[in-house]
């Protein structure tokens, strides 16, 4: 692997978001997925609503989707703990609500937009929203979804859920022919995903 090519021109660095999303395994068998969002300067900023210092967080923004193993939304939350606009723009944490019922695998980025965007919700929350069906699709890997090839176990008849889903693990592709050839497909069709 690697990373990003040093800049060949002199950069100065004006601003710092950062996403983390953890998955946790409940008592209860379901799954929270606990997102965070938050946006630095690294430089004392002017904002309407005051100035924020150097290093204090201009967002810092949590959201909490409950999961059953189907990926069936059942609960959601979310928390501002510092926001551009105190004593507003916290106050749609609730709305979040509406994300239960969808489904992280089925039209969920969709459900999101009709139910939250624009004034329906705060956008940087809707866009850490946005991102949870991959991030728990890596969670259930190995836990939940039976991630191996089962070459070993004639009897299982289901290819690993994975496959066809991205570039790399196409059915027709040399990624499939190494890693799981009983799934191997040479047919021009493989191409599509299901």
């Amino acid at each position: 692997m690697m990373p990003l090519s040093s800049s060949t021109t002199r950069r100065t660095l004006k601003h710092t978001r950062a996403i983390q999303i953890e998955a946790f395994a409940r008592d209860d068998g379901l799954w929270d997925l606990d997102a965070r969002i938050t946006d630095h300067k690294p430089r004392e900023i002017a904002l309407a609503s005051g100035t924020r210092r150097q290093g204090d967080a201009l967002h810092d923004l949590s959201l909490r989707v409950t999961i059953d193993l189907q990926m069936n939304v059942v609960d959601a939350y979310a928390v501002s703990e510092a926001v551009p606009y105190p004593g507003y723009c916290e106050t749609i944490g609730p709305e979040y609500k509406k994300l239960i019922g969808l489904n992280l695998l089925r039209q969920f980025r969709q459900g999101v937009k009709e139910r939250m965007q624009g004034i329906q919700g705060c956008t940087h929350l809707t866009e850490l929203a946005q991102i949870l069906p991959t991030a728990a699709v890596q969670a259930f890997a190995g836990d939940v979804v039976d991630t191996r090839d089962g070459a070993s176990d004639s009897q299982d008849t289901n290819q690993p859920f994975q496959l066809n889903r991205c570039h790399a693990l196409r059915l027709d592709g040399p990624a499939v022919v190494q890693y799981y050839p009983r799934w191997a497909n040479k047919s021009p069709d493989a191409n599509s995903s299901s």
